[in-house]
């Protein structure tokens, strides 16, 4: 039986995509580790079908973090059994691609987003320059490169002349069970539910301007999920602005917990703001996940979701990221007739965007491997 190694820089806790890419290895017959950190008020991860291992560091951010990990990562890939290593990200390829040399094993590159290009990273002259050196050293030489939007394909391509496979972040055919009603969540039953979901949710991702929006929208109700460094403000902002009684706040949830504040909402907000080229090439997987439950999107004005959205007829478009816009595109989509149509359209749009379609492009990469 072949090994794998995943490798990447979370608590394991919530990330779809890296669970389906073992799944889907562990159907095949492949003995797959998930290899992370934990954080001191890491949840407990449920039983999976596959093994888990969460390293305790002694630094949770910064450079300093990076180092450790890499490094602890580095001697566990080491010493480690496998034939494959699987690096998620650019913040574990560098231990990865050693070993594999080292050890002469086969190497997997999966890059969820165009890391380089991050906020983040671009306004830090000493990260860029590290994060840089590291993928300009390694990737010319990788051979298997998967990513997340058609934009960063191209961009990779035309960086470094690897054109990468894309394997997008969609949620699977088979739906979570509702196993929740809206009076259980806290959901009002006559008012329209915006949604606004994120693992991790920082500035310059639209939250500032949806819940400043929720003035102009005295019918609806927005419910913000997930953990992240820009929630004190938006919760400031709701209660200066007068709206908090209209703006709930739910923490991180599970995956299948999450389904039913998805699934029980009305519209979903995608709204990151076109910072950086990281953010312009973005397609992130809450946008399948509000498609795979049935809600029309509100979305900025970036190329790969654009094309998404249009070529389905599932939402509207703001071009220009403000309060009043976004609350002028929530109005047109809850016109009960316009909300229904987009509802049909993500129907037809949910029976061809699944993880399954996307899992055709995964046996042509990892079968010849395993």
């Amino acid at each position: 039986m072949k090994r794998a190694i995943l490798s990447v820089t979370n608590d394991l806790y919530t990330d779809p995509r890296v669970d389906k890419v073992a799944l889907f290895l562990t159907r095949k017959g492949v003995d797959v580790t998930l290899v992370g950190r934990r954080y001191g008020d890491s949840p407990t991860l449920e039983k999976r079908p596959y093994k888990t291992k969460r390293m305790r560091l002694l630094f949770r951010r910064g450079w300093i973090f990076y180092a450790e990990y890499n490094l602890r990562l580095f001697f566990y890939l080491l010493f480690k059994k496998c034939d494959i290593l699987i690096a998620n990200d650019l913040d574990t390829l560098l231990p990865n691609f050693l070993i594999s040399k080292m050890r002469r094993k086969k190497l997997v590159y999966d890059s969820h987003e165009y890391f380089c290009g991050d906020a983040s990273v671009v306004n830090n002259p000493a990260a860029l320059k590290v994060w840089s050196a590291i993928e300009r050293f390694c990737f010319p030489k990788l051979k298997t490169v998967i990513t997340v939007s058609p934009s960063i394909v191209d961009q990779y391509e035309k960086e470094y002349g690897v054109r990468p496979y894309l394997v997008r972040n969609i949620p699977t055919e088979k739906s979570f069970q509702l196993t929740a009603t809206r009076k259980s969540l806290g959901m009002p039953e006559d008012k329209t539910i915006i949604i606004l979901q994120g693992n991790y949710l920082i500035a310059e991702r639209g939250g500032e301007e949806i819940v400043e929006a929720m003035q102009y929208l005295p019918e609806h109700h927005l419910f913000i999920v997930g953990k992240g460094s820009i929630i004190p403000q938006l919760k400031q902002m709701a209660k200066e602005l007068d709206v908090e009684e209209r703006v709930t706040f739910v923490p991180r949830q599970t995956p299948e917990n999450l389904f039913n504040y998805t699934a029980l909402a009305d519209i979903g907000i995608s709204l990151d703001k076109d910072v950086s080229a990281n953010a312009h090439f973005s397609l992130p997987n809450k946008i399948f996940e509000y498609i795979k439950a049935g809600l029309p999107l509100v979305i900025s004005n970036l190329p790969d979701r654009v094309q998404l959205v249009r070529q389905y007829q599932i939402g509207e478009v703001v071009k220009d990221i403000t309060a009043e816009a976004a609350a002028e595109a929530v109005k047109k989509i809850s016109v009960p007739e316009t909300l229904s149509r987009y509802r049909e359209n993500c129907k037809v749009a949910a029976k061809e965007l699944t993880w399954e379609n996307e899992e055709k492009v995964l046996e042509t990469v990892y079968l010849p491997l395993i």
